[in-house]
């Protein structure tokens, strides 16, 4: 049986006055989600994506449904623009208070048949560009003696799924990266944590998977239905928040998936 999404939720001023910084957040996902309802909890938003029409799309999107979110083309396999991103952040916000780094790359591959460029694009993307942000943002944060960080990582950096070496690796990679930044940034009284979404629906996703792959792993969650891209938004927002504020190092799962 399949359960609806429930309601979406209202406003609750959750991050009223934050500076907010989320990457890869162009397009129809978790990204883009995540930054509606951040300015939805009153944040101040910076949008960051590698596409540069796809980030103006996304943005006017936003503004047109009267916010004022900014943005900064960056790609997270390169340090320059990340010091771009955040050089970026101070000079419109003066402290970045939150970090979300959602960028990541997945791919399909057996690993016998797998090349080091498939490998090594997945993992500098979704691995080693969480490291560049969480690093450049670390650096501004713990100067500050304040701030959240939250990754994006995946159930599949506990779990195993055929053709997902890559970017299970990459993913538990995240994780074990959010538990040690977390403790070196704890005496500064910056927090880091991550989200570990199952399966999140939406366009995007739907337009470059296989039907028969997407529809199996529906069938793998309790509710019989892939999250709507703001329900794991939403678990990032409370991350984010200080309703979590006890909380470092953790990896939190967002997920229905059956045991």
């Amino acid at each position: 049986m399949v359960s609806s999404a429930p309601s979406y939720p209202p406003s609750r001023d959750l991050l009223k006055d934050k500076s907010v910084v989320i990457t890869a957040a162009a397009g129809t996902g978790i990204g883009f989600a995540t930054a509606k309802r951040c300015l939805e909890e009153g944040a101040r938003v910076m949008l960051s994506d590698w596409h540069d029409r796809r980030l103006n799309e996304a943005v006017n999107q936003l503004n047109s449904e009267g916010y004022n979110a900014a943005s900064v083309v960056c790609d997270v396999t390169k340090e320059e623009d990340v010091q771009g991103l955040i050089s970026s952040a101070e000079e419109r916000f003066g402290l970045i208070d939150v970090m979300v780094n959602n960028a990541g790359l997945g791919g399909d591959d057996n690993l016998v048949e797998m090349e080091d460029e498939q490998w090594n694009r997945i993992l500098d993307v979704t691995l080693n560009g969480t490291m560049r942000c969480t690093r450049a943002a670390l650096r501004h944060m713990v100067g500050n003696k304040a701030g959240v960080i939250v990754n994006n990582a995946s159930v599949l950096g506990w779990r195993a799924q055929a053709g997902q070496s890559h970017y299970a690796a990459a993913k538990a990679g995240v994780m074990a990266l959010t538990r040690c930044a977390a403790i070196e940034a704890a005496e500064f009284g910056v927090r880091v944590n991550a989200v570990s979404p199952s399966f999140a629906s939406h366009p995007f996703l739907e337009k470059v998977s296989d039907p028969k792959l997407l529809k199996a792993l529906e069938s793998q969650e309790a509710f019989g239905r892939g999250a709507e891209p703001w329900e794991v938004a939403n678990v990032i927002v409370f991350l984010a928040s200080d309703l979590s504020g006890y909380m470092t190092g953790e990896s939190l799962s967002v997920s229905s998936q059956r045991a």
